[in-house]
């Protein structure tokens, strides 16, 4: 489609309505730009828009939100991204940001405490049911030869490791498991594929931070640019250092701030703003906010062009599938952290309750995370305790 035939107010209009309704994660973002770019307006071609949803799940960082922001691009360039992006970002974030004042607050009401209560304990369940929804298609990509599942197995089970005693070194272990499947490849395939340095680039995870600013600052940076395998892999490589490291929260909070992602319009990724703002009030939300989605924004502005390129080169294809592998496991090993974080007996029932409504019934998860909410105000009025 020729550029300038859809206004930029149009993009804004109907990007932020997506912003606005588009609760239940990337699925949901996926159908609702479909219906609209493809669908009802023929802006975009069904191929196009195809291709777009494999070359963004090719990115690290929140593929829906990338997704969204190349759409855009495609009706009206680079000036169509940054209005899409953004308007597509900003409700989700402020709904966050407003939750996060009330459930982050020093002494919020009981009733809001009992809720984030409830809520938080069903997360460990949502991040199980994330794992295993992911599971078919990275296990269909690497393979089907015994010597190529047992890679997966290697690569899922390193990442499960890390997450679930909340190692550090995630981010190194999913780069390490990348890099490794492009090794294996370039033994396996001659001539050898070379390296490119934005393959190497992200061994910079390695480096650590002094804490402060700078530290919310590489975390947003961690999360948008480094969380190969979909948004619920921010969960573990945030818990080590907000609880631990940095000390922005306690167990419980986190818990809460994961649920608000869930539940919350738009991307996963938005769970960094809660993070932010439990570290550093309100600016510190919207700091951690726009790092987390500066990446996706110059992946797309730098990189549209090139997409079709990109996913074609056998490097990338090998370190995503490295890479992928172990974030599945990771976000699956979340569930031990995030479960050992619940503080009340009630709150292990709402889990299994929880497990069986995500992951045996496959029944929706902001739908399951209200419901779980509910139960938390409930055991309140029954008197049973909400806090650690």
């Amino acid at each position: 489609m020729p550029d300038g035939q859809v206004s930029l107010a149009t993009i804004a209009r109907e990007w932020t309505r997506i912003g606005c309704i588009g609760f239940g994660g990337p699925p949901t973002h996926i159908v609702l730009l479909r219906k609209l770019c493809v669908s009802d307006h023929g802006w975009i071609s069904m191929t196009e828009f195809e291709d777009g949803i494999a070359a963004t799940n090719l990115l690290p960082g929140p593929a829906s939100t990338q997704l969204a922001i190349l759409c855009a691009w495609r009706l009206r360039r680079r000036l169509g991204a940054l209005v899409g992006g953004v308007c597509f970002i900003a409700p989700g974030l402020i709904a966050i940001l407003a939750l996060s004042a009330l459930f982050l607050a020093g002494h919020p009401p009981l009733w809001a405490q009992a809720a984030a209560a409830g809520a938080g304990a069903a997360v460990a369940a949502v991040a199980l049911n994330a794992a295993f929804a992911l599971m078919p298609g990275s296990w269909k990509r690497i393979g089907s030869r015994p010597v190529e599942r047992g890679r997966w197995l290697l690569y899922a089970s390193a990442g499960g490791l890390a997450a679930a005693t909340t190692s550090p070194y995630l981010v190194f272990v999913l780069i390490a498991s990348g890099l490794a499947e492009i090794g294996v490849r370039e033994w396996r395939d001659r001539p050898p594929v070379r390296l490119r340095s934005y393959v190497l680039l992200p061994l910079l995870a390695s480096v650590g931070s002094v804490g402060g600013i700078g530290a919310l600052i590489w975390e947003g940076l961690k999360v948008g640019a480094l969380s190969y395998g979909g948004g619920f892999v921010i969960v573990p490589l945030m818990q080590s250092d907000a609880v631990t490291a940095y000390h922005w929260m306690t167990n419980a909070q986190f818990l809460n701030a994961v649920a608000l992602g869930q539940i919350t319009p738009g991307p996963v990724v938005q769970t960094i703003a809660a993070v932010g703002y439990a570290a550093a009030g309100l600016g510190g939300g919207v700091l951690a906010a726009v790092i987390a989605f500066t990446p996706s924004f110059l992946f797309v502005l730098l990189g549209a062009p090139h997409l079709d390129r990109i996913r074609a080169h056998a490097s990338v294809q090998a370190f995503l599938t490295g890479a992928g592998s172990a974030a599945i496991g990771a976000i699956a090993g979340s569930a031990v952290p995030l479960g050992l974080a619940l503080a009340q007996p009630w709150q292990v029932g709402v889990l299994a309750a929880a497990f069986v409504w995500f992951v045996l019934l496959r029944h929706n998860v902001v739908v399951g995370l209200v419901a779980a909410g509910v139960i938390g105000v409930a055991a309140s009025f029954a008197g049973l305790p909400v806090g650690p």
